[in-house]
């Protein structure tokens, strides 16, 4: 069955990454949801999607105190787990070169750690990100933490499966491009037999949402939930 997860919550109903946003994205009928990690500078882990906050500054370099005073809606990554009980959880953790909170020391992922470790490493919890460095970290501290290679539409999805495979990654989340036509059969093929879940993103064009559905990926990441819940249903 594939499972439909909610792109930063039910983020075209409500603001993206809030835990508004992840009530809606449950309501519609979402099986989990992805949201996005940054740290604080007194060791807290928020939802947003960017490192800096318009008017605000960057939040790596505020105490939790100061980003809630000034935007009460970023949530903690604590209450956001907490209000997807029981469903999937996608944690991104973001932090590529260039970023304005870029951390070549992954302190975002050591911190993720120790509140997943703290919390019972949940079974519907699975950790991604583009940096590869950054799941690897992750990994190799805490192996019972389910971990995904997230890789751009252009990223060869063979290659990243190698990557996977290797690394001893639990999933491969591919950009929706990398996927096109047949290829997404092939790859689930492959990825299944070495044990792999493929959950792409960002779909939401509904003949792409039944195509993938059809080639038997393990999840669809969606900004239309609703939409994805109601193509698969009927497929």
């Amino acid at each position: 069955m594939t499972l439909v997860v909610a792109h930063r919550g039910a983020s075209r109903a409500a603001p993206e990454n809030t835990l508004e946003a992840f009530e809606v994205a449950v309501a519609l009928g979402a099986d989990g949801v992805e949201l996005d990690v940054h740290r604080t500078a007194d060791g807290a882990l928020v939802v947003h999607h960017d490192a800096a906050v318009p008017g605000f500054g960057v939040l790596a370099d505020a105490p939790l105190a100061a980003i809630r005073a000034a935007r009460p809606a970023v949530p903690t990554l604590d209450e956001a787990l907490d209000v997807c009980r029981g469903r999937l959880v996608n944690v991104e953790v973001k932090n590529l070169v260039g970023d304005a909170d870029w951390d070549p020391d992954d302190h975002a992922a050591e911190l993720l750690v120790e509140l997943l470790t703290g919390r019972g490493l949940a079974d519907d919890v699975i950790v991604s990100s583009f940096n590869l460095t950054t799941v690897d970290r992750i990994r190799a501290r805490e192996p019972a933490i389910a971990t995904a290679f997230l890789t751009p539409g252009v990223f060869d999805p063979f290659d990243a499966l190698d990557i996977v495979v290797d690394r001893g990654h639990a999933a491969l989340h591919p950009g929706v491009r990398a996927v096109a036509g047949s290829i997404a059969g092939e790859l689930v093929e492959r990825a299944h037999a070495a044990g792999v879940r493929v959950n792409v993103w960002t779909v939401n064009d509904e003949a792409e949402i039944g195509r993938l559905g059809d080639a038997g990926v393990d999840a669809v990441v969606t900004d239309v939930p609703d939409v994805a819940r109601r193509v698969l249903d009927r497929s």
